[in-house]
């Protein structure tokens, strides 16, 4: 048997036909002739009612074929991917009411895209404006202007514990802060895009879909449920996608407009989205309100812990609103020893675009939270931050382990990595630099910040299907139900079928994201794909040796338990070198008996994984001006079994940038009426590579026992990790000064607003007393909560 590959560093092979140009996103797709081009009417206004429609002088412009409105199209209001309150549905085009600047109000087909969106400036409409609330603690006040008034206000779901409950009873010191989780636009390289190309009759598939989604399998089950379409007659296929992260989940308006279009017309109907469009119209993420409140005994020890907290659903109560009742809620405990904790959740309707999932999705507010708490009780209690943490963390014998709000941890080692991570980074060294500058007076403060988190990936469902195959020319065809966007699934798959089959990486051909040839699949969303899809391809590559070993024992008249891989990659009899097989060889004596060699099977793991880790962020702050310069950044994450670190190693780099950008930088927002004020990238603020400070990164591997591989997720980990390491780096710098707290992103203005704060009669204090509703919501458990099981 050839040496193993798993956990050696291979280039990706999906790399160079991008490289070259060779892409095939939708938008560059050659779909023949015929094509027609669709454009949005989008509301200038947050809340209105819409009296009237005048297309008459967009329909008489040239290549204009069709101006549609709700009651021309008769598409039925729907949820993009997990209802939230069924009440909320979104109309595709609206129905008498806009509840956001970006809601569509017409829509516009031409022979061009020129045409389209030429066309798009002579359709009229008549709004009456109407009060708006964008600030989702506004949005759940007495009066607040309600988007669906026959809710009785703007609360979209919610839930609370049992009256009576505290935590926080038997504490001898309490931290407490209000934390803003700020509203983040996913802005991925290529936006939503999708062609619908109708069959004709007599053809397998009534509709042929290309679309820029994570999810085809789950895009064409929706899509079928909203047309009643049988699903089999549906056709999806995700080309080339230049990222997704959390974005691309569901069908969104835009895309079922499209769909229907094209019925009607009978012609193909494609649409991309500019960046205008994607800031405005692709689901947000994050935009959580966190009330934390920490009890601990005076030697560190955590106690209890109270959160309460406002999730902004936006408009139509876009299912990201709810993520702080499922995977926020799930992880609240995170990495450390809590005996008890509270949890109330309140999720609001505001007049902004909707709020779906960013890379993360629920999980990164967890952390954040806690890492930012457990920071205020380092700075209270006079520990460090490290060692505070390491008392309260839980230990690698006490796995597998349940939280306290039921969640059960597969395996961790919580200490080692806060070893490491200090390790590499020279803490204590970093430590007596700070203080250096810190006695001379320096103007450029050196902050240091600290988290260690733990997530869960492959939490929306723990079953994938894949499938391999050895052609009759000796090459392997890998077929999964996983739809990778770059994060590397095309080597990582070929990978595994080569350690077990010792067939080259490059003879091995690999299928996804097109329903016709994948039968089913749960696409690519919470860090699931390697150990879900991987796994399935490992154990179909595993059954397809068996059945080579025992066709060579017959060929060969060896026992099956004296065949293996050999050396050179065929299949023959141990210690015997002339008497071996070619792959070839087998698959086609395999073919001409009616047997390929193949295999295919759907695996469960049984439950999600709970990659972890811990990170220190280094960061320098200018105390005249507020700006932060992030200097330095380590990171050691643990994803269980590491099949290919260069591929980890990107995913680590590419989760930090993301989460430093959140810490720093990134920040969607709108002014007191509604309207967006970040809607080009000159406005909302994405780093470039010369803003990102250096990264060192490791790994270590805790394995899980949850599949075959030991592997967990990593696409979404250093996320996790990075946002509140630079956060409590930002406050760390600023500590001796008595600034306790920074909200996110910490801008030059925040940040000197809050040195001349802490300089002018003490810092401003983090906490204030949450709103009323809380008071309010259903209790847990009872049966009359508004939570979601789906979320």
């Amino acid at each position: 048997m050839p040496g193993s590959l798993i956990g050696t560093e291979v280039r990706r092979v999906e790399d160079p036909e991008l490289m070259r140009g060779e892409g095939t996103y939708v938008d560059n797709l050659d779909l023949g002739e015929g094509v027609l081009h669709l454009s949005f009417v989008r509301s200038p206004l947050p809340h209105a009612t819409v009296l009237g429609v005048d297309s008459s002088a967009a329909l008489a412009a040239p290549g204009v074929v069709a101006v549609y409105t709700a009651d021309d199209l008769g598409i039925a209001p729907h949820h993009s991917f997990m209802p939230v309150n069924d009440a909320c549905a979104r109309p595709p085009l609206a129905q008498g009411k806009v509840r956001f600047v970006g809601d569509i109000v017409a829509a516009v087909i031409a022979e061009s895209k020129t045409a389209a969106a030429d066309a798009l400036e002579l359709v009229e409409v008549d709004y009456h404006p109407l009060p708006a609330v964008v600030d989702p603690e506004e949005a759940l006040a007495e009066g607040a202007p309600a988007q669906f008034e026959e809710l009785g206000g703007n609360l979209a779901a919610g839930v609370r514990s049992e009256p009576g409950f505290d935590p926080l009873d038997d504490a001898e010191v309490v931290v407490r802060a209000r934390i803003e989780n700020q509203r983040l636009a996913v802005v991925p390289m290529e936006g939503n895009a999708i062609a619908v190309l109708p069959g004709a009759p007599g053809d397998q598939f009534e509709l042929t879909v290309y679309v820029s989604t994570q999810m085809p399998h789950a895009w064409r089950g929706l899509t079928a449920q909203l047309f009643g379409l049988d699903p089999q007659k549906i056709r999806v296929i995700a080309p080339h996608v230049g990222g997704g992260f959390g974005g691309k989940a569901g069908i969104v308006s835009e895309h079922s407009i499209a769909v229907a279009a094209a019925r009607k017309l009978n012609r193909p109907v494609k649409w991309s989205e500019t960046r205008s469009e994607n800031l405005i119209g692709m689901p947000h993420g994050r935009a959580m309100v966190q009330y934390a409140e920490l009890g601990l005994r005076r030697d560190g020890t955590i106690t209890g812990l109270r959160i309460r907290v406002i999730g902004d659903s936006g408009a139509y109560a876009g299912f990201g609103g709810a993520l702080a009742m499922g995977p926020s809620y799930s992880m609240a405990q995170g990495v450390y020893r809590i005996p008890k904790l509270g949890y109330d959740v309140a999720v609001a309707l505001t007049n902004t675009t909707p709020v779906g999932a960013f890379r993360g999705a629920g999980r990164p507010e967890a952390s954040a939270l806690l890492e930012r708490v457990i920071d205020l009780a380092s700075v209270e209690l006079g520990i460090d931050p490290a060692e505070i943490r390491r008392r309260n963390f839980l230990l690698p014998e006490e796995f597998p382990y349940q939280t306290v709000v039921g969640t059960t941890y597969d395996s961790g080692d919580y200490p080692h990595t806060m070893d490491e991570v200090l390790r590499i980074s020279d803490y204590a060294g970093l430590r007596a630099e700070q203080e250096r500058r810190r006695a001379s007076g320096a103007r450029r403060a050196l902050g240091i910040g600290l988290a260690s988190y733990v997530e869960i990936t492959a939490g929306g469902g723990a079953q994938e299907w894949g499938s391999v195959t050895v052609h009759e020319d000796g090459t392997a065809t890998a077929s999964v139900g996983t739809s990778g966007h770059g994060q590397g699934h095309a080597t990582s798959f070929a990978m595994l079928v080569s350690d077990q089959l010792g067939i080259p990486i490059e003879s091995i051909k690999f299928v996804q994201a097109d329903t016709a040839l994948v039968p089913r699949g749960g696409g690519t969303g919470g860090s699931r794909s390697l150990q879900l899809g991987g796994s399935a391809v490992h154990a179909a590559a595993g059954k397809v040796l068996e059945q080579a070993r025992e066709l060579a024992a017959e060929l060969l008249e060896a026992s099956v338990e004296d065949i293996q891989v050999t050396d050179d990659g065929d299949v023959g009899v141990a210690g015997v070198p002339d008497r071996t097989l070619s792959w070839a060889r087998l698959a086609t004596a395999a073919a001409e008996a009616g047997t390929p060699l193949a295999a295919e099977l759907d695996i469960d793991q049984g439950g999600p994984t709970f990659p972890f880790g811990s990170h220190v962020a280094v960061v320098e702050v200018d105390l005249d001006t507020g700006f932060v310069r992030p200097l330095r950044h380590f990171a050691v994450d643990d994803c269980g079994r590491v099949l290919n670190p260069l591929i980890v190693r990107g995913q680590q780099h590419g989760g930090i940038a993301q989460g430093i950008a959140q810490a720093l930088w990134e920040h969607v927002r709108f002014d007191a009426d509604g309207n967006p004020t970040t809607g080009t990238l000159a406005d909302y603020t994405v780093p470039t590579a010369a803003d990102l400070p250096p990264y060192e990164v490791a790994s270590t591997e805790t394995l899980t026992p949850l599949n075959a591989l030991g592997a967990k997720g990593i696409g979404e980990a250093a996320t996790v990790g990075a946002t509140p390491a630079v956060q409590n780096a930002v406050v760390d710098a600023l500590s001796h000064l008595g600034v306790r707290h920074v909200d996110m992103p910490c801008t030059p203005e925040r940040v000197w607003r809050a040195i001349h704060a802490a300089a002018n009669g003490g810092p401003a204090d983090p906490w204030r007393e949450p709103p009323p509703i809380f008071t309010t919501l259903p209790i847990r458990g009872t049966g009359e909560d508004l939570e979601t099981a789906d979320i």
